[in-house]
């Protein structure tokens, strides 16, 4: 059985200011961050019957290698949609996309986007199968995000401390701020993948209620998985501070923190860091063309 760590908070000051950080990237040695917690529930529930997972997303995403291995830990076939993997991916397989492959995914290009590619893969919903929604999102998600919430719960109040994370679907920053905010700690997060009202609907999707996250817009506009070297810059920053990052959603969470002067609080490392591989793959050739282009 796949056992997790109660990961630790430490120091860390960063541009003047002393800050917490929740270490979720020392919950696991392969399964890590947010991910890990979102996925919990099918590491330790009994689930009878089941012989196939199935999942849905990008090739490239940390949720591709982390239900790939925890199928394999569960002895179940795993199969994982996709709109298409790029060629050059194809060809030299790398990060999320390696190991997923390497844990025996299967991964099915069906040329599906959006609404449509959720509505065929839950679709496939059938006896001794389980299909996950898009990046972990839903209530299966809340066994391991209670777990998060009660681990970090007594420090955030003897500290007086908030508690901020960036927001893919919003479902950790959701189930945070359910079990958080009753007790008098808030949770603040930022929207990555969609703008506020996207990360709205999202929590009323997941359920409502009256203690949701307080959500604070990016400083500007980005859109997810494109690479802005002012990104790339704070997160080289960021790891001379003594902690290596995420290179796709801390860095905008950080800058929200610093560009918003939020001061003293527990930021909730999102771990993921395999695929920092890709990423910087991606950089690399990005300042090598601008490199290029000067001369």
């Amino acid at each position: 059985m796949v056992q997790f760590r109660k990961t630790p908070i430490v120091p860390f000051r960063f541009r003047g200011v002393l800050y917490f950080v929740k270490r979720e990237d020392f919950l696991h040695t392969i399964i890590d961050g947010t991910k890990g917690r979102k996925f919990y529930s099918l590491l330790h529930r009994p689930w009878e019957g089941v012989e196939e997972l199935i999942g849905f997303g990008s090739p490239l995403a940390n949720s591709f290698s982390t239900l790939a291995y925890i199928a394999r830990q569960r002895g179940w076939r795993f199969r994982y949609f996709v709109t298409y993997v790029p060629p050059q991916l194809r060809r030299k397989p790398a990060g999320n996309f390696q190991k997923g492959l390497e844990w025996g995914a299967q991964v099915v290009e069906t040329g599906l986007t959006g609404e449509a590619l959720r509505e065929f893969v839950l679709g496939q919903q059938g006896k001794g199968r389980i299909v996950v929604e898009e990046g972990g999102r839903g209530d299966l998600a809340e066994e391991g995000v209670s777990q998060l919430a009660r681990e970090i719960l007594e420090f955030c109040k003897s500290h007086n401390l908030p508690v901020f994370l960036p927001s893919g679907t919003g479902t950790t920053a959701y189930y945070l701020a359910k079990y958080l905010q009753p007790e008098g700690v808030k949770v603040y997060t930022t929207p990555l993948v969609g703008g506020v009202e996207y990360l709205q609907k999202q929590f009323q999707w997941l359920g409502g209620g009256e203690n949701l996250p307080t959500i604070l817009p990016p400083l500007r506009r980005y859109r997810f998985g494109a690479l802005y070297p002012n990104l790339y810059r704070l997160w080289e920053e960021l790891g001379k501070g003594g902690i290596g990052f995420d290179l796709l959603y801390d860095p905008v969470g950080w800058e929200v923190v610093v560009g918003r002067k939020l001061g003293p609080l527990l930021y909730i490392h999102q771990g993921g860091k395999l695929g920092n591989l890709t990423m910087l793959a991606r950089y690399r050739k990005l300042f090598e063309k601008e490199r290029d282009g000067k001369k």
